[in-house]
């Protein structure tokens, strides 16, 4: 797509509006370890907290200029922009404090984020700025081909041999940062009945988050607008401000009407945590989020914790991966999103499993096969993707939970011979924690008979040598099989990744 192309969709995603000041109405396998993700092998001698606080994130301040034009303040000559970078004394005095309200800062002009950004000129920017530019991160391409009654998400098989704990994180593919699937309207409904019944255990804020809150929101729905044109748009008007129009639950939402984590559940099938620097010791803590598919955990039990303390549970996290993860956030720039999934096996669809709850019991014990058909047990894959804000500096990670029948492994090339390898042999400690035992007595058999067929009808070499997939985190032949199922036409004999042929836009190869 061309950048006059991407300048024209961007036009229609938004029309401009200067910054009004708004009021807003206020165990065993869990998920932060199949969450905020694991990291890379690396020593575990963490520097000391000082150093982290001298780390900033690399700033883009070049990037205002370009963006200010398609703001309307600067048609109207009242933007406050400084071209060159703030002097670092200035801007060291000038931090914004860890739980001030951005809207609340009696001195903006000298009020600054972590990104070196003043708080009058995020005012100035106005809402909806071009976070395309200000990010480095292009809006999507429009995905023409989606149609939400037959959308099947992709077939992430997030599976890898040799299986321990390490980062595994993959460039994010910008077109599928927020993925649509024919389950929209249902997943919404659940997640406002969850907000319903369990309040701020799945949607909470801290002070401070304000600004990464409606800076995420603004982002999530110019991103639908422009992937999604035929069912999303944004409009303005003088009496409402910004509306967003959702063609799939046929809805208006009044954007300045609530709180921005707000206007996500009611409109994004996705869950967000939000993490914000803090300035006293530099390192990240959980501030905002609204989390409807945790298991093991909750919004409640998590917010306001260090990185650190969040991932506590995980295996190996402090010896092996909390240097890395600390030292990958201070540093992370926004123009750089990265994305990775991890998996379970669940019976049923567990999506929001809070301590106590009685599916949890699930895991305890082995059902016996005649009460526990493969038909019940579904491979859950959070697939993730975590970036950083252009104009707060917070760092989300966002995840969606899908979940898929195990019965379809039968159909997918190498798969079974994967999976089952996985279960018998991975790390005692990491499978342990995973907590697969409970079906592996019903999923075991199974695997090994879709193995051996595989293996006579030629869809897999015999004696194939288990490893992590070169498609992963797919598997082979999972374009055609994927886009024949949402009656979409088949791929012309083409091979990803060999240069034959060249894809429709929207479909990107992991790097």
């Amino acid at each position: 797509m061309t950048g006059s192309q991407r300048r024209l969709v961007y036009k229609r995603v938004i029309s401009w509006s200067p910054f009004t000041k708004q009021d807003r109405r206020a165990s065993s396998s869990t998920t932060p370890p199949r969450s905020i993700s694991p990291g890379k092998k690396s020593s575990s001698n963490a520097p000391p907290p000082s150093e982290y606080k001298e780390i900033f994130p690399p700033w883009r301040r070049d990037a205002l200029p370009s963006a200010a034009r398609s703001s309307s303040s600067i048609r109207n000559n009242n933007f406050p922009l400084r071209i060159n970078d703030v002097p670092d004394p200035l801007f060291r005095k000038g931090l914004i404090s860890f739980t001030t309200d951005y809207r609340a800062c009696t001195n903006p002009s000298s009020t600054y984020t972590p990104m070196g950004i003043s708080i009058s000129e995020v005012a100035a920017l106005g809402n909806f700025p071009d976070y395309a530019e200000l990010s480095g991160v292009p809006l999507p391409a429009p995905y023409s081909e989606f149609r939400v009654e037959s959308a099947l998400p992709r077939p992430y098989r997030p599976l890898r041999w040799a299986y321990h704990q390490t980062m595994s994180l993959t460039k994010m593919e910008s077109d599928w940062w927020l993925e649509m699937e024919q389950d929209f309207v249902e997943n919404i409904k659940k997640r406002k009945e969850l907000f319903a019944k369990h309040g701020k255990s799945v949607l909470d804020h801290l002070p401070g988050s304000e600004l990464a809150c409606k800076e995420l929101m603004e982002m999530a729905l110019q991103f639908l607008c422009a992937r999604y044109p035929h069912y999303f748009s944004l409009s303005h008007s003088q009496k409402k401000g910004h509306v967003f129009h959702n063609g799939i639950l046929k809805s208006e939402t009044v954007v300045g009407d609530m709180h921005p984590l707000r206007v996500l559940l009611d409109n994004v099938p996705e869950d967000f945590a939000v993490m914000l620097r803090n300035p006293d010791d530099g390192c990240y803590y959980l501030r905002a989020g609204v989390l409807c598919s945790s298991l093991g955990w909750n919004l409640g039990t998590k917010l306001g914790m260090q990185l650190k303390e969040i991932h506590s549970p995980i295996p190996d996290y402090k010896e092996k991966m909390e240097f890395s993860m600390d030292r990958y956030f201070a540093k992370l720039p926004t123009a750089r999103p990265i994305q990775r999934g991890s998996w379970g096996l669940e019976v049923d669809k567990p999506l929001f499993m809070p301590p106590g709850d009685p599916h949890e019991a699930y895991r305890d014990f082995q059902l016996p096969p005649s009460d526990l058909p493969i038909s019940r047990i579904h491979l859950r894959v959070d697939w993730q993707t975590l970036r950083r804000l252009p104009l707060s500096g917070a760092i989300v990670f966002n995840f969606k939970a899908l979940f898929t029948p195990v019965e379809e492994f039968r159909e997918e090339p190498h798969i079974p011979h994967l999976l089952r390898h996985i279960l018998r042999n991975g790390p005692a400690h990491i499978m342990k924690y995973k907590s697969t035992w409970h079906v592996e007595h019903v999923v075991l058999p199974a695997l090994d008979d879709w193995a051996k067929e595989q293996e006579e009808k030629g869809m897999v070499e015999e004696g194939w040598e288990v490893g992590t997939l070169e498609e992963s985190p797919f598997y082979p032949g999972w374009e055609r099989r994927w886009r024949d199922r949402q009656g979409f036409q088949a791929l012309d004999n083409a091979k990803v990744g060999t240069g034959e042929v060249e894809l429709p836009s929207g479909f990107g190869v992991v790097e």
